[in-house]
């Protein structure tokens, strides 16, 4: 599963377009950790694959965005109009069906389409919807190339929104406890450089966008900066108030079937205080061991 070198283990990444082969993945242990979707991370449990949540990707980093010009200006205007979303099984769904709550509109009042999040900004170029809610950085996308405009950030509509968690075997932490420190280690080091400074940023966007998304840096550089806190990666332990609310909200509209404890979904005992964790970047896991969807 690992490479070993001086600056610690390799963790050896794969990338998955579709949500259903990450599932097979998992159970049939091609991989032992992956970045998946909150409720879907829970749908998982719920059917019996053996995995916990031990750790977040990212607080906030979604967006809800319309066309440039639209008439939409405010949650209201989007009634009867057409928004795509990732999959039944994200939070930006909940999200969506949250502020519908909020302002007194009944569920059915937006369509809601489940399109792949690389779709979402030519969808809405093509007029095929009226808006859409994703993860970065299909979001910016429209904003840096000039056909759209943010009508929310999810951090001023649902303060610290959870989007992916990272999700790890149960055979894993059993067996392997040492690597899934050493990982969760490196993600927690690694989200508090970024959060630290912004020229951290701008380095990690360059990488980024050679390496992993394949995507413009510039456009890295914009999700990274406009705002500072579009997105962030500290707060990344998973807390039981944030799931209790995910998880009721999930059962209300249909997502998963019932409740599922807390304590049956998640593993929090790799979760250390920042300011314990030495901070040496040679010693970080040099990638994580799964990722699905690019950010979604």
């Amino acid at each position: 599963m690992t490479d070993h070198s001086g600056g610690g283990s390799l963790f050896k990444s794969q990338k998955f377009t579709d949500w259903p082969t990450v599932k097979e993945a998992l159970i049939a242990k091609e991989i032992g950790a992956v970045f998946i979707l909150a409720p879907m991370a829970m749908q998982l449990v719920h059917d019996g694959v053996p995995v916990k949540v031990c750790y977040l990707g990212h607080r906030d980093g979604t967006a809800i965005m319309v066309g440039k010009d639209s008439d939409i200006h405010d949650f209201g205007d989007l009634a009867g109009r057409i928004c795509a979303i990732p999959s039944r099984y994200a939070n930006q769904n909940l999200l969506m069906h949250r502020m519908m709550k909020e302002w007194g509109m009944p569920y059915g009042s937006i369509e809601l389409r489940e399109v792949p999040p690389p779709e979402h900004p030519t969808a809405l170029l093509a007029g095929s919807i009226d808006a859409y809610i994703v993860g970065e950085p299909f979001a910016a996308k429209a904003e840096v190339d000039g056909f759209g405009r943010v009508l929310y950030h999810t951090k001023d509509i649902w303060p610290e929104f959870i989007s992916c968690v990272l999700v790890v075997r149960d055979d894993l932490i059993a067996n392997e406890r040492a690597l899934v420190q050493e990982l969760i280690d490196g993600i927690a080091k690694s989200g508090k450089w970024l959060d630290e400074d912004q020229a951290h940023r701008m380095d990690a966007a360059e990488m980024a966008a050679e390496h992993y998304y394949f995507q413009p840096p510039e456009l890295l550089k914009f999700v990274l900066s406009k705002p500072v806190d579009r997105v962030k990666y500290t707060n990344l332990a998973p807390l039981k108030a944030d799931f209790d609310e995910i998880m009721n909200l999930a059962v209300e509209i249909g997502v998963l079937p019932d409740t599922i404890a807390f304590e049956e979904y998640t593993d929090d005992s790799f979760v250390k205080p920042l300011d314990e964790l030495d901070w040496e970047m040679d010693h970080l896991p040099r990638t994580r061991i799964g990722e699905a969807g690019g950010t979604e």
